[in-house]
């Protein structure tokens, strides 16, 4: 109780959470980090095992939840602003899937596709932008492929102050946003540590926000550091508590990215044969946390969280839940 409210308990497993909040051609958005960053892998994974199609996917930054989902053959739309894994490659299962025609991309930059989540978040009927103005991102579309110039993409507005002309930018609200935090209370209140990108603006935008957290923590740390509460229980439908989640990407103050499984995922999903094999592996080889931490393996869990970050877990460690205590929390719903 709080003021004499009772307030929700939003804990929820994975498998219930993608039952309940995804579906064939819905707008999807997920975590918007970086290729190496905090994305809610693991909850992409369950996706394709319950096989998910016809997604419209808005991705800030390309990562293997992307990836795999467009291996999978999950995805007809992107919106995108950057779609490639840095070191490791260019993501081949995304490759694949626009080469063979299966998936329309649509190209933005790290600057305007944030700035349409702010306008979806902040209900404009547009965003301007200088960003982008007057080069092929603006001129040329992927959805509208034989218009060019392309006029509806980014739109020319003149600025009623100056008289300048820039462009304009249609603000996004997914169906969905699947978002990875380092910690969250039950009641969907969470702390993002390390590189946030938008995350921020994806939980305002998006008409139905899922947090993935690696940690449950007790809402005492959410009352500690108020101001570190990025996204608050408000908008927040449904916590995921799933361990490793980022995997094989990083999650700052808990685990380093695995670059070994990093460059073997993206070779694997270069082909429809590799993915396969990678599909009956790494996504229908697991049913529990348990199975799936099996599967990546102690020694290499171990190798991966003894990560120079770890101090900035520090100020939190005392208010982290068991997963005793969580298995205590699902029942009680």
């Amino acid at each position: 109780l709080k003021g004499g409210i009772s307030l929700p308990n939003k804990l929820i497993s994975m498998q219930e959470a993608v039952a309940k909040y995804t579906w064939d051609g819905m707008m999807y958005a997920h975590g918007a980090a970086l290729p190496v960053g905090s994305d809610s892998i693991a909850f992409g994974r369950e996706m394709v095992r319950q096989g998910r199609k016809n997604l419209h996917v808005i991705s800030n930054c390309c990562t293997q939840q992307l990836n795999l989902l467009c291996a999978a053959g999950a995805v007809d739309k992107i919106e995108i602003g950057f779609s490639g894994l840095e070191v490791y490659g260019f993501a081949n299962g995304l490759r694949r899937a626009v080469e063979n025609g299966k998936t329309i991309l649509e190209d933005y930059s790290n600057l305007t596709l944030p700035l349409r989540l702010l306008a979806g978040g902040m209900n404009w009927p547009f965003c301007p932008t200088i960003s982008s103005y007057g080069s092929d991102q603006q001129w040329r579309s992927a959805f509208h492929p034989d218009e060019y110039p392309a006029t509806s993409k980014i739109p020319e507005i003149t600025d009623p102050f100056t008289g300048r002309t820039c462009g304009a930018l249609s603000p996004l609200k997914p169906d969905v946003a699947v978002i990875h935090v380092t910690m969250a209370d039950i009641h969907g209140n969470a702390i993002m540590l390390g590189t946030e990108w938008s995350r921020y603006e994806l939980s305002r935008a998006a008409k139905k926000v899922v947090l993935q957290a690696d940690l449950i923590v007790d809402t005492a740390c959410m009352r500690q550091f108020p101001n570190l509460v990025r996204i608050p229980g408000i908008v927040v439908d449904a916590v995921v508590y799933w361990p490793m989640g980022v995997w094989p990407q990083c999650s700052t103050g808990l685990y380093d990215s695995d670059e070994e499984h990093m460059f073997y995922m993206n070779k694997m999903l270069k082909t429809e044969e590799g993915y396969e094999e990678y599909k009956r592996i790494y996504v229908d080889g697991y049913n529990t946390i348990e199975e799936y931490l099996e599967l990546i393996g102690e020694e290499k869990i171990a190798k991966l969280k003894n990560t120079t970050t770890a101090h900035l877990m520090d100020p939190y460690r005392k208010w982290i839940k068991s997963d005793e205590e969580i298995e205590e929390l699902m029942e009680g719903r």
